[in-house]
């Protein structure tokens, strides 16, 4: 299964090009929104504009994100879990972490969220923790 993962505006876009840098040894991709091609307004679209574009897409999507506030919009639960979406919610500690730690404990979590993306066929949300010892935490959706 080929798997494409989506950063937000919330996210740099180092992030999306140092884990697309890995993982598309292994048939995957990753992309930051500033750069998904297609997208009518491009990193100026809304959260239920992306998450359409993905769900319509064709291919199987995750999105990694750095505001939790995603959870909080009924619209944009309900969106999420009609596209079938498996999101990843940076933890709040992230913000106030450097570009190359945050880059290196994705790269550290992506098995896990791999796996996860692979395994659960109900859409999902988890968040990263700081922690390389802790498992990837489920939130609600």
């Amino acid at each position: 299964m080929r798997l494409k993962v989506l950063f937000d505006n919330c996210t740099p876009p180092i992030y999306a090009s140092t884990l697309n840098g890995f993982i598309s040894h292994y048939g995957h991709s990753a992309v930051h929104i500033s750069n998904l091609e297609g997208l009518p307004k491009g990193r100026h679209s809304t959260d239920l504009e992306w998450i359409e574009y993905l769900r319509s897409s064709g291919f199987v999507w995750s999105f990694i994100t750095g505001d939790g506030r995603v959870l909080k919009n009924a619209a944009e639960r309900a969106a999420l879990r009609s596209a079938g979406l498996h999101g990843f919610v940076l933890a709040p500690a992230y913000q106030k972490t450097a570009h190359n730690h945050v880059a290196s404990n994705l790269l550290w979590h992506w098995p896990e969220m791999q796996r996860l993306t692979e395994i659960l066929s109900a859409p999902s949300m988890h968040e990263v923790p700081m922690q390389r010892s802790s498992k990837l935490r489920p939130l609600p959706l």
